[in-house]
């Protein structure tokens, strides 16, 4: 299938190549044994080649994955409904993470200029940050010096920190158990090529963690996602006031653990392609795994945050009035209504972004309706 692909052009070839010496060499200087949350850290983060640090465009049509906000202006839209309530609580800012083309901060720039202070965006990518720039001058040039961007996070946040399929792309740990054993996965060489290899878990975090989570069938493989944990804990710490939201793909710990979810969920993605193969086009493939709510839930209420909601994304932009807003987008039947109907239908589906993408909240010292959590709410499975 692979052989099918569309071949990268001779530039990013070089980059993938210059990026698969670097982990090589990183192997040779760890005794021939990195962690695989390791390697798809280099992979998407290393500087100048990796995934979402190197030059390529990943988002859209000429991409490797389409977004909710680049599907349909309706979906920022839609969330500002709730932000609109949030911001006067709060110092007025808005944190966003992952902010890929800058599409969402631009629709949220033109529906909230009046209640927003400060937007900034958390960016470790000079090229993207570039991209967001020139994105938000043009969409939303009005409001476009009340954007920040920075590269690491402030010692304390007041405001609302929304995250739209961020927690996806963080590095992860996999892990296989076998034998009554838990064990790491990891990446090693063997005649100058990238193999998977294991090695007994021993790290007692980690090791709690797959007891508590994995089922008793064996042999099964699935990730965990200290990375995760680590960064919804640091920004509920961070957080003096306000409300945290995220949106992505995923599923509670029971969903997610299903012994029928046998070899876990990390995917790679190429070209609007499926990618089973890790060491595929290494820095030019998105190597991605589904969020794990319940430990994402646990790690902001053990910060001592409020949970306050989670629904599906298709129960939160209906409760928001997503189907009003296209009513009110254009003439009935028009072609960019029809476009609209279209990206909406994407966005709610039970079989397209609808029901897999999951909506999370939490809070800080506000008291406000969170009417994106009216009907839905499915906390109770956390």
């Amino acid at each position: 299938m692979n052989l099918q692909l569309p071949a990268p052009s001779a530039t990013a070839a070089a980059s993938s190549q210059a990026l698969q010496n670097l982990i090589a060499e990183e192997i040779r200087q760890n005794g021939n044994f990195i962690p695989f949350s390791r390697f798809i850290e280099l992979a998407l983060y290393a500087p100048h080649y990796g995934y979402y640090t190197g030059g390529a465009h990943k988002i859209g049509a000429a991409g490797d994955f389409i977004t909710a906000p680049t599907l349909s202006p309706l979906f920022g839209q839609t969330l500002a409904r709730q932000l609109t309530s949030l911001l006067p609580q709060t110092a007025g800012n808005i944190y966003e993470f992952g902010a890929g083309t800058g599409e969402l901060a631009a629709t949220l720039l033109q529906q909230l200029s009046d209640g927003l202070n400060n937007y900034y965006i958390i960016e470790i990518s000079n090229e993207l940050a570039e991209r967001q720039k020139q994105h938000i001058l043009k969409k939303a040039p009005h409001a476009v010096e009340k954007v920040i961007h920075l590269t690491e996070l402030p010692k304390q946040l007041d405001g609302i920190i929304i995250g739209n399929e961020v927690l996806d792309a963080m590095p992860c740990e996999i892990v296989k158990r076998e034998h009554g054993s838990f064990w790491q996965m990891g990446v090693s060489l063997e005649n100058q090529s990238f193999i998977q290899t294991v090695r007994p878990l021993v790290q007692e975090e980690l090791l709690k963690a797959a007891a508590e989570y994995f089922p008793a069938p064996e042999p099964y493989t699935s990730e965990l996602h200290p990375t995760q944990h680590a960064f919804i804990r640091t920004l509920a710490e961070k957080l003096v006031r306000g409300a945290m939201i995220f949106i992505d793909y995923g599923f509670d710990a029971d969903q997610y653990y299903h012994p029928q979810r046998h070899m876990g969920t990390f995917i790679g993605h190429y070209r609007h392609h499926t990618v089973h193969d890790p060491f595929f086009h290494i820095g030019l493939t998105d190597l991605t795994a589904h969020v794990n709510f319940t430990d994402t839930a646990q790690a902001g209420t053990n910060a001592g945050l409020d949970l306050i909601g989670y629904t599906t994304q298709a129960h939160f932009l209906m409760n928001l009035g997503i189907t009003d807003l296209l009513a009110q987008s254009a003439p009935a039947g028009s072609p960019e209504y029809i476009r609209e109907t279209a990206a909406v239908h994407k966005l709610l589906g039970q079989h397209e972004m609808g029901e897999l993408f999951k909506v999370i909240a939490f809070g800080r010292n506000i008291d406000v309706d969170w009417q994106g959590f009216m009907f839905g709410d499915i906390c109770h499975k956390l």
